[in-house]
């Protein structure tokens, strides 16, 4: 975590207004909402509108799952958001990576561990991490493997969680309590 504690204070339920319980509920339901949405809820219409987009991402991608969540961890790992991280590595469990595969995501794509599809997975989210491009070698290589759709989702996805890794590092938004640190 680059904060020890919040430069935004997340909601807890007794401070949230009707506005920002309805938003809540919808989408954690019962379960208490994760630090990051309890803290971005104290703005409302970022949220309703960022959801949108993060919702398209995390469950309507045209990416298989396990892509989608290397990517992910990559951009998380590149951005230093121990956040992100961890939320993340929950949640690769569950999507076929493997807690070796989680470590060596902090390696890069020069691990010979991976597969090609996965070297060029993590290339690209390296290129863009560094330059904001992903150069024509790799493109073209992705090109073989992948539709026009999961092209533009593999960018929006890395673009997508770049951001939520800036805004998790800046406002200091902590993990949750029960959330095990493997962000070292």
């Amino acid at each position: 975590m680059r904060l020890s504690k919040p430069r935004i204070k997340p909601l807890e339920q007794g401070e949230w207004n009707p506005e920002q319980q309805e938003i809540l509920q919808r989408f954690a339901g019962d379960e208490e909402p994760k630090n990051i949405f309890k803290t971005l809820v104290r703005y409302p219409k970022l949220l309703k509108r960022w959801l949108v987009f993060a919702n398209h991402i995390l469950g309507k991608s045209s990416l298989p799952p396990r892509e989608r969540e290397l990517i992910i961890l990559r951009i998380g790992w590149l951005c230093r958001s121990g956040y992100e991280w961890n939320q993340h590595v929950e949640i690769a469990g569950h999507c076929g990576l493997s807690k070796a595969d989680t470590e060596r995501i902090k390696e890069g794509a020069d691990n010979d561990q991976w597969s090609s599809l996965d070297k060029l997975l993590l290339r690209a989210t390296d290129e863009l991490f560094n330059d904001a491009f992903v150069s024509d070698e790799t493109w073209s290589e992705l090109a073989k493997n992948y539709t026009e759709a999961q092209l533009m989702d593999i960018v929006f996805t890395i673009g997508n969680y770049n951001l939520v890794s800036m805004a998790l590092n800046t406002l200091g938004v902590q993990m949750e309590p029960t959330m095990e640190d493997s962000f070292h």
